[in-house]
């Protein structure tokens, strides 16, 4: 299975959002060229972080953009479903129903990915991940 850039992109952007100074807002070009990437394929990634309620966006000459909520809380599963979406990896194409047993394999490990995701914060990889932006 693989992840799309974006929310490589959005790993690392919550990182750094986390890591700098959380309340601190912080500009796209700082944030995109940290990763090397363009500052207008990192707005789309920060829309939907918005859009999902773990960042938020101020504007003016100090504007930039900043953790919205206890950034203690946010898990690498919430990124990435803020990112991919919440669908299921795996679509049976075949009229089996929900029984079909592909598909109940693949859904267990899907879940179990999901949990272990959803217990790993980066708030224990801010804390140790200092940078200056």
């Amino acid at each position: 299975m693989k992840y799309s850039k974006a929310t490589n992109y959005a790993l690392h952007t919550m990182l750094y959002l986390m890591a700098a100074t959380p309340n601190r807002p912080i500009g796209v070009q700082q944030l995109a060229e940290r990763q090397d990437v363009s500052s207008t394929y990192l707005s789309k990634i920060l829309t939907k972080l918005v859009k999902a309620g773990m960042v938020e966006s101020a504007s003016g000459a100090n504007g930039g953009y900043r953790l919205k909520r206890d950034w203690e809380q946010i898990s690498f599963l919430d990124i990435i479903h803020a990112i991919e979406g919440t669908a299921s990896i795996f679509d049976c194409s075949f009229d089996h129903g929900p029984q079909c047993p592909i598909q109940r394999v693949v859904l267990e490990a899907e879940q179990q990915m999901e949990q272990h995701l959803s217990n790993q914060t980066l708030a224990a990889l801010a804390q140790t991940f200092k940078i200056d932006l």
